[in-house]
């Protein structure tokens, strides 16, 4: 049995997990900065980094605890050093140098953006390439195809705003809390997602996306509906703008599947937890003779079991990195930098 430790620390979670041979999650703790930053209406770099510096180590101790193990016991250790972050990403990264170096075992440097598409991985055994990511968060918005475990192709990214992003600002707009994303989704289930004809970008073939149009679509209807004193229902404004960004989610992904030839989907990142976007893929995904996999909620949002598994497919390859690894906050998907 091969146990990897995973190291996430890439925004407001801090984050350590024990994975034995890349699919069995013995440990996954995560320690959560929502409540702290919610009273600003977002991350706080600096207070994020704070938080890592403080909850970094004690939660590595939980996470071996967890999983009966001891630092002896693993043969690599994973972490996430980007994207992300830089302040965020450097606790994880210092704090993963210096176990392998106390420990004498591999260091593995993790790409956040893959170890949330082999967060798939944790949840279906049988779950194997070639396939389709769509990786969908508040910072990303990619469609990527892996031929196998350590092959990446990106397919097509956003243009400007990330999904997750665009759900941040429009639920700001609408002056829901911190994170926007599931404020959305509960404010939809009360609205009519025809209410309100919001654009959909980039609606023709092609695997590329944007959001900014959208986002500002949604704005000026709510500035001109309050100019004129008219009211709103905000309800359908969320029902509204969640179905136009899932529309073109799910065509995108339907388009970049097709021109792959690849008739397996994976839904990664903390978005591939909205309900609807979940069930109109699978629905397309049923349609086109494809089938569809995404991740419990847990494994959505950031977690080290994710990071884990990820450096596991790593370890067997023989990719680590030396104690030279460094934070890379713009390290682009299937990219490698140490």
């Amino acid at each position: 049995m091969s146990l990897i430790i995973g190291l996430e620390t890439s925004c407001d979670e801090t984050s350590a997990a024990v994975v034995a041979d890349g699919r069995t999650v013995l440990s996954n703790i995560i320690s959560s900065q929502v409540d702290l930053h919610q009273r600003y209406g977002g991350v706080v770099p600096e207070i994020a980094s704070r938080k890592h510096i403080e909850n970094v180590m004690p939660v590595v101790h939980e996470a071996l605890a967890a999983a009966g193990a001891d630092l002896a016991d693993v043969d690599a250790i994973g972490v996430t050093y980007g994207p992300g972050l830089v302040g965020a990403l450097l606790v994880g990264v210092a704090t993963a140098k210096a176990l392998a170096f106390a420990a004498g075992k591999r260091l593995i440097g993790v790409n956040h953006l893959e170890g949330h598409v082999f967060a798939n991985f944790l949840a279906a055994a049988e779950l194997a390439p070639p396939l389709v990511a769509l990786v969908v968060s508040g910072g990303h918005t990619s469609l990527v195809a892996l031929a196998d475990c350590n092959s990446f192709r990106l397919l097509g990214q956003t243009r400007d705003d990330a999904a997750g992003e665009a759900f941040d600002k429009v639920a700001r707009v609408l002056r829901l809390p911190y994170p926007g994303g599931p404020q959305i989704e509960r404010l939809a289930a009360q609205g009519d997602p025809a209410a309100i004809a919001f654009p959909r970008a980039l609606s023709g073939t092609g695997c590329e996306f944007s959001f900014s149009g959208l986002k500002s679509a949604v704005l000026n209807y709510l500035n001109a509906a309050r100019q004129k004193g008219e009211p709103v229902n905000e309800a359908d404004v969320a029902a509204s703008f969640q179905a136009a960004v899932v529309d073109v989610l799910v065509a995108k992904t339907m388009q970049a599947a097709k021109m792959a030839g690849i008739g397996r989907v994976v839904l990664a990142g903390g978005v591939a937890a909205n309900s609807r976007l979940r069930s109109d893929m699978a629905a397309a995904c049923a349609a086109a003779g494809m089938t569809l996999h995404y991740p419990p909620p847990v494994y959505c949002t950031d977690n080290a079991a994710m990071i884990a598994c990820r450096a596991y497919y790593q370890h067997l390859a023989g990719d680590w990195a030396g104690l030279n690894l460094n934070a890379v906050p713009a390290l682009r998907l299937g990219e490698k930098k140490y």
